[in-house]
């Protein structure tokens, strides 16, 4: 049995029709016709049975197409796999980043993908309300932070990040190792716009505590607070992984506590965007990584493609 007949085949099963089959197919309807005399002489079954100008397909006929359903999905199959190796060996791969400790992060990865496909092309974007990219089709996967705000989004949690007061060594705190949280309320801070994830993170527990954040300086950048604070001027709380990775020797970095602000960095991407060969290998290496540094706290089953 040849690819052709089965196609021709289903082409009749889809269309119950040989005329619009025939048309569906581009040749003529003789030829159809004959193609399918052909098939059930070397079957010896009848596929079809013919009811003036209409048709059913018999007992015969649906068995060969249920089988027929899988051969082709399997070659599809075959082409995506194909078509996948192509992609990653020649593709492009965006990552999105919320902080610099995560762009370090995703940059690790990225040096393991590289050594695996050396002519993929790798971007990483770094901004904190990284979420809209992902919307608008312009970052194929994200680091960030849980809750998502969007229902377009899809995730999969991978570690618990905490975020920690920060002051310069000139500050009346700095020489305090922990600090209730309901004591910010009395010290100038320099934090991040409210419409940040860390930022409401930050005015959620404020509120819950019965009072709101009133910043006296507001800026987009990490590195430009952390400069601004350095210089003496007030107190922020950013995520402690990128306290410990940014240069902090003029800074001391105390524990906030009652309660303790800790929030779930996960991997998103947008429920309707197929995720490709570069972006899964992306995935099981962060996930591999992690792991290794004991700060994986979902399952190691769990996928993107499958949820």
């Amino acid at each position: 049995m040849e690819l052709r007949e089965i196609e021709y085949f289903l082409a009749i099963c889809d269309e119950l029709h040989f005329t619009r089959a025939a048309e569906k197919l581009g040749i003529s309807q003789p030829a159809l016709s004959r193609q399918m005399r052909a098939l059930e002489d070397k079957l010896g079954v009848r596929l079809f049975d013919r009811l003036g100008k209409k048709i059913a397909i018999t007992e015969a006929g649906k068995i060969l197409k249920e089988e027929s359903d899988k051969i082709f999905s399997n070659i599809e199959f075959i082409y995506e796999q194909i078509g996948e190796l192509q992609k990653v060996k020649r593709g492009k791969l965006v990552v999105g980043v919320m902080s610099g400790e995560l762009s370090k992060l995703a940059s690790l990865v990225f040096l393991e993908l590289h050594r695996m496909h050396p002519y993929l092309q790798m971007k990483i974007i770094k901004l904190d309300n990284i979420e809209e990219k992902v919307i608008q089709n312009e970052i194929d996967i994200a680091l960030t932070l849980l809750p998502l705000e969007n229902e377009q989004l899809k995730s999969i949690p991978l570690y618990n990040e905490e975020l920690y007061l920060a002051v310069s060594f000139d500050h009346h705190w700095a020489k305090r190792d922990i600090v209730e949280f309901e004591e910010i309320k009395d010290i100038p801070l320099v934090l991040c716009p409210n419409n940040y994830n860390c930022r409401k993170f930050i005015n959620e527990v404020a509120t819950s505590k019965g009072f709101d954040i009133q910043p006296i300086i507001e800026l987009n950048d990490a590195h430009s607070i952390l400069s601004i604070v350095k210089a003496g001027i007030g107190a922020t709380i950013l995520p402690n992984a990128l306290l410990a990775s940014a240069n902090t020797e003029s800074l001391k970095v105390i524990k906030i506590v009652n309660p303790i602000i800790s929030k779930e960095v996960a991997i998103v991407h947008h429920k309707e965007k197929y995720i490709g060969a570069a972006a899964r290998n992306f995935i099981d290496l962060l996930l591999s990584l992690l792991n290794e540094k004991g700060l994986y706290v979902g399952d190691t089953e769990d996928s993107l493609i499958k949820s």
